[in-house]
C-alpha cells in the first residue's frame, strides 16, 4: 500500500499530553481530505487523469478525471467524469464515438487495524455502452475503494513528528486500533483507542 501522505484533522483527542494509554478517541476526516487522498494515489497522470485505456498520445483512449467525494447518509459516494474516444485509430484520428458520462459509485467505510477502508461498493451510475462500462466496472469497484484507503496510524505518527520542536516533548504514537465510524456532516468522525508516549 501506498504512504498516504497528511490530510485535514479536525480533531483528535489523543493528543492529550501524557495520555497513556488512551481508553478511547474521535478522529475526524473532512470530505476534502478524502477526496485529496483520492486523487493523491490514483488521479496521478497528465492533468490529474487516470487512463483506462490508452494514454495521452493514444487516438482513441478512456480516462476518468475530476474525481468529487460526497457523504451521502452514511455512504461515501465517489462521482468521476468520464471521457471516451471510442473506435479505430485511423492516421492518428479514432474513428468512432466519443462519450463523456458521469460515473459513480457509493462505499462504505470501515475499520481494518490500524487503517480505514471502504467496501461495499455499489454502481450508482455507469454508461449505456457496454464497451466502456467493461472498463468502468473494474475501476469503481476496486481501484476507487483501494485508493482511498486511510493508513491512520501512519498518518497521526506524521502530525506527531513535530511535536518536539514545538513543545519540548516527544510524543508518540505506540498503538493505535480502528473501531467504528460514522458520518457527521461533513465529516468522517473514527472512534479509535491507542497508546501514547511522552519523552
Amino acid at each position: 500500500m501506498k504512504k498516504i501522505w497528511p490530510v485535514a484533522l479536525c480533531s483528535f483527542a489523543l493528543l492529550a499530553a501524557g495520555a497513556s494509554p488512551a481508553p478511547a478517541a474521535e478522529l475526524r476526516i473532512g470530505r476534502d481530505a478524502l477526496e485529496r487522498t483520492l486523487k493523491q494515489q490514483l488521479f496521478t497522470g497528465p492533468n490529474g487523469r487516470f487512463y483506462l485505456k490508452g494514454t495521452p498520445r493514444s487516438a482513441c483512449s478512456v480516462y476518468a478525471d475530476d474525481a468529487r467525494v460526497a457523504f451521502v447518509q452514511d455512504r461515501i459516494v465517489v462521482k468521476v467524469k468520464t471521457r471516451a474516444r471510442m473506435g479505430k485509430s485511423v492516421g492518428g484520428a479514432c474513428i468512432g464515438i466519443s462519450l463523456s458520462p458521469l460515473a459513480e459509485v457509493s462505499m462504505a467505510p470501515y475499520g481494518e487495524g490500524e487503517s480505514i477502508g471502504f467496501r461495499d461498493a455499489q454502481l450508482l451510475r455507469v454508461s449505456d455502452q457496454r464497451e466502456l462500462n467493461f472498463l468502468l466496472t473494474p475501476f469503481l469497484s476496486r481501484q476507487v475503494p483501494s485508493s482511498m484507503k486511510v493508513d491512520a496510524a501512519d498518518l497521526l505518527r506524521k502530525a506527531l513528528e513535530g511535536s518536539t520542536a514545538s513543545s519540548g516533548y516527544q510524543v508518540s504514537l505506540e498503538r493505535l486500533k480502528v473501531h467504528s465510524m460514522q458520518i457527521q456532516g461533513d465529516s468522517l468522525v473514527v472512534d479509535v483507542d491507542g497508546d501514547i508516549s511522552v519523552k
